[in-house]
């Protein structure tokens, strides 16, 4: 490309772990950051030596240099500022979930199709380096058969702010829906959920939304797969997890019970204790341009007094924040779509929408939209 794409960072926490990112990539620059609070601005935009600065999200859509968001706002914000964002000709990098309604992510769908723009929501595990790893082996037929697949996600959300307590564990489950469909290669059909223990009263009221664990079985589309996921925010003892299981016909993976431990490898017809081996993930940092590999082990910012609660619990997202920019530039550069895309984006974000309402009536099935299908 002879111009730079110009990304416009939304949400200063988590989102200024890619400002560097955007800055490094041989073709986006970060071209402007927006948060309401301007002096968490001004010390972002000083630190990393960004000019264009946006406490208006409004304002900054209306900034004709701004060729595509990279939106890291609260969860409830997501929806919304995505659809301002198509509806102002810009394309959309969204962190996840896609959105906390059907009725949004529909909506998100039917504009991508409408104006020809990029939606990507970046779901961190399908490109984390486990992910990768398991996938690969699929790719190249090792794995034999794939016969199930599994995730969980399991974290102690307590003294989180603003809208964190009391969500229901299905409302933010992309990080188990995203991997599992991604391996089985399908989309969600329909799906059943159930809940399990009880939360905290004070907890409750906030989501009317009384279970500590829920977990639901998902019909792969036009597959014979069925899948399963595990979500658990409160009041369930668990070190932070978010994990893949992938059994095959020739072998399987399995993600280990202890964080940065191996993975363990079944490769079957060994003697039976040949079977487990522990192996040590590999890093696809080779896959990605120069000057952002370095990204795929460290935080932006290499100071342990500034390093981000996803380098905390869960281990940096599995070196996934290069990549995720990296396959959103390069979708925008060679004009094809992005992995997940819109429909695959609102399909994982309403699987999850939907398993909850199974889970509050008791496991009934619930089928996904058909706009959400390939």
């Amino acid at each position: 490309m002879s111009k730079k794409l110009n990304i416009a960072v939304v949400g200063l926490g988590f989102g200024a772990e890619f400002i560097p990112i955007w800055q490094r990539h041989p073709h986006t620059n970060c071209y402007a950051i927006c948060q309401r609070n301007e002096a968490k601005l001004k010390e972002c935009g000083d630190y990393w030596k960004v000019d264009v600065r946006y406490t208006e999200y409004e304002e900054l859509l209306k900034d004709p240099n701004v060729d595509a968001v990279h939106i890291n706002s609260p969860i409830p914000d997501h929806g919304w500022m995505s659809i301002a964002a198509l509806k102002a000709g810009k394309h959309v990098a969204c962190t996840v979930p896609m959105a906390t309604s059907v009725e949004e992510c529909l909506e998100i769908i039917k504009l991508t199709q409408e104006t020809g723009l990029t939606y990507m929501m970046m779901e961190t595990v399908v490109y984390a380096r486990e992910y990768l790893f398991m996938k690969d082996l699929a790719d190249k037929g090792e794995l034999g058969k794939l016969q199930f697949i599994q995730a969980s996600h399991q974290q102690d959300m307590d003294g989180w702010p603003n809208y964190w307590p009391g969500l229901p564990p299905m409302h933010y489950a992309t990080h188990c829906v995203g991997p599992v469909l991604g391996l089985a290669g399908g989309e969600a059909e329909y799906v059943s959920c159930f809940g399990s223990g009880t939360i905290r009263e004070e907890l409750i009221k906030h989501y009317n939304s009384p279970f500590a664990v829920e977990t639901a079985h998902v019909k792969v589309h036009k597959s014979d797969l069925s899948v399963r996921i595990i979500r658990s925010l409160f009041d369930t003892a668990r070190q932070y997890r978010e994990s893949i299981d992938v059994y095959g016909s020739q072998k399987s993976v399995e993600w280990p019970l202890i964080e940065h431990e191996p993975l363990v490898l079944h490769t079957a017809k060994k003697p039976e204790p040949e079977i487990p081996e522990k192996i040590k993930c590999p890093d696809f940092a080779d896959r990605l341009p120069e000057p952002i590999q370095r990204y795929t082990t460290k935080g932006v910012y290499d100071d342990d007094a500034n390093t981000h609660l996803s380098f905390t619990q869960g281990a940096g997202h599995g070196g996934s924040h290069p990549h995720l920019a990296h396959e959103f530039a390069m979708a925008l550069v060679e004009k094809r779509e992005t992995f997940p895309n819109a429909k695959q984006s609102a399909n994982w974000t309403c699987t999850g929408i939907l398993a909850h309402q199974s889970a509050m009536e008791g496991g009934a099935i619930k089928k996904l939209p058909v706009e959400t299908l390939s």
